[in-house]
């Protein structure tokens, strides 16, 4: 290796450790579950992950995953277009397109792949406008990005007035593109949909939801942001992953018109030039959709065990951010004292992650609870006088 390259890498890995905000990877040597087994010790909660349902380890889960792998084998070894795809794919894709309220979906192998794939490919002129909420994750960022003859807009996070005003502001484009998360994942929130639906109605406008966060979470059975809303259906586009709530693996997709999705397998990137979902996180995905249908009391524990662990932060002297997610973040304010302190409570068995600049703003440096489902009130009790313990010591 270059020995300059080297030590200039290495110099910039000792100033974040002498800054403090050096990221350590801890290795978990179970199953992702609300107990695991984390560099060689037992009995860790984890209130960092995204398996709002407990479905990562869910056995049937876990058995369709195996099953598939031996009907199909690991994979495609190739791009759909030149090998096809698998049957399990085609039921995986009518399944998440009848979960979300959409005619048809896509699969991609995560959700960044099907956000950079959706968005240059709809917006590859000069004619199209993109207005981004300024929250929105990073990989809707880095797709706008590659909108390159687009004009790209960002709105204030949630912010209709905003939006309005430079929709407003920049007349005279053919195709308009409203983009949001449903669940920002920093803050809790979710976006204000039913005013994001009506403004793109008044502009003939297309809203794209990113609802990774909010699939299997959001709304009474699980169908996200617009079931919460009570939008199902009218939604232009929806974008989410299946490495979240929906078994904890990989993957991700776009759901809209069948065009919109025809179109993207005609000519997305990401879907043209890399392989399709491997066979066993199509099949685990499937059955976590399957499971979540059949339970729809797994998203009402998931909502009690939220409001009752915001309710034990604030009762012991916290003020969680507002929201209506299982995103419970707190803030700490600087970023190196939420590093810190995260650290500190997986020394009391609590496996959370502080998040600091550049995920978020300068001075806005959070502790990012998750909840599941699948927690238990001593679990989530035992995370909270962890907290209270380290913030009186």
């Amino acid at each position: 290796m270059n020995a300059k390259f080297r030590n200039e890498l290495q110099q910039e890995l000792d100033a974040l450790a002498q800054a403090g905000t050096l990221k350590h990877f801890h290795t978990i040597e179970s199953p992702q579950a609300p107990v695991v087994r984390m560099d060689g010790k037992d009995d860790v909660i984890v209130l960092s992950s995204n398996n709002y349902l407990g479905l990562a380890d869910h056995p049937a889960v876990v058995e369709a995953g195996i099953r598939a792998l031996r009907e199909y084998g690991a994979g495609t070894a190739s791009v759909r277009f030149i090998c096809g795809k698998f049957a399990v794919h085609e039921h995986l894709e009518a399944a998440i397109a009848d979960w979300v309220g959409t005619e048809a979906a896509l699969t991609f192998v995560s959700c960044w792949t099907a956000t950079e794939g959706l968005i240059p490919t709809i917006a590859n002129n000069e004619k199209t406008l993109i207005l981004s909420d300024e929250l929105n994750h990073a990989c809707i960022i880095d797709a706008c990005r590659q909108a390159t003859k687009a004009r790209r807009v960002i709105f204030r996070h949630a912010d209709v007035d905003d939006l309005r005003q430079k929709l407003e502001a920049n007349p005279g484009y053919e195709r308009k593109l409203v983009i949001t998360d449903g669940v920002f994942s920093m803050e809790g929130d979710l976006a204000p949909l039913p005013d994001l639906v009506q403004i793109c109605r008044d502009y003939d406008a297309i809203l794209m939801v990113d609802d990774s966060h909010g699939t299997g979470v959001v709304g009474a059975t699980g169908r996200g942001v617009a079931e919460h809303f009570g939008l199902l259906g009218e939604i232009d586009i929806i974008t989410g992953t299946l490495g979240k709530a929906l078994g904890g693996a990989a993957g991700g997709f776009v759901a809209g018109p069948r065009p919109l999705v025809q179109y993207l397998e005609q000519k997305a990137r990401t879907q043209l030039f890399s392989n399709a979902l491997p066979a066993t996180v199509a099949g685990s995905a499937l059955e976590a959709l399957r499971q979540l249908k059949a339970n729809p009391e797994w998203v009402r524990r998931l909502h009690e065990n939220t409001r009752w662990f915001r309710n034990a932060l604030r009762e012991a002297g916290f003020s969680p951010l507002e929201g209506e997610s299982a995103i419970v973040p707190v803030i700490i304010g600087d970023t190196a004292e939420a590093i810190r302190l995260s650290e500190e409570l997986l020394k009391h068995g609590i496996f959370v992650t502080g998040f600091g600049y550049p995920v978020v703003p300068e001075g806005k440096a959070r502790i990012r609870f998750q909840v599941s489902a699948a927690h238990t009130r001593e679990q989530l009790g035992r995370a909270v006088e962890a907290l209270k313990a380290l913030k009186n010591g």
